[in-house]
């Protein structure tokens, strides 16, 4: 079974009443409730976690490097700032997906900047709560894709030396 770690960084724990305009009125109970569901239908085990501190966000990306296939995370104003994070997700080399409930590119323009998705195999802005969703399916399928990956190669690998030793 694959596992994820789902990291909602600072503020995440005001969904549903902070700016709703721009953030909705979901909150993060019922976020992390649809990001289970569907967890649960693509037989993921996810670990949902949310924090206000950049240390610990950091702290639970390097932890993921044990027991974990992959990373979303909605860095929040770290996005902008965070190398600490940037470089947490570089080093622990799992693949990442960054999320962003509004379009960070139609913002300020201090919005636009992300360290986050150069070290990210994709990033997902704009669309709400189905970011999430998005990048979890994303995420799954891309980490299949890489298991039928390394299996298909390894086996030629396997015929190759069985091959050679037939001689």
């Amino acid at each position: 079974m694959l596992r994820i770690r789902v990291l909602h960084g600072p503020n995440l724990n005001l969904l549903g009443t902070r700016e709703q305009s721009i953030y909705g009125t979901l909150s993060l109970d019922v976020l992390d409730s649809a990001i289970t569901k569907l967890a649960e239908e693509l037989a993921v085990k996810v670990d949902l976690r949310q924090s206000n501190s950049e240390g610990e966000l950091v702290t639970w990306i390097q932890e993921a490097r044990k027991g974990y296939d992959g990373i979303i995370i909605n860095p929040a104003a770290y996005t902008h700032t965070s190398i600490a994070i940037r470089d947490a997700i570089a080093a622990v080399g799992l693949p990442t997906v960054e999320v962003h409930l509004s379009n960070i590119h139609q913002r300020e323009e201090f919005r636009h900047r992300s360290y986050i998705v150069g070290v990210a195999i994709g990033q997902i802005s704009g669309l709400g709560p189905m970011g999430y969703l998005l990048a979890l399916r994303g995420l799954h399928d891309h980490l299949i894709a890489s298991r039928r990956q390394k299996k298909t190669s390894a086996p030629a690998t396997s015929q190759r030396a069985a091959k050679g030793s037939r001689k």
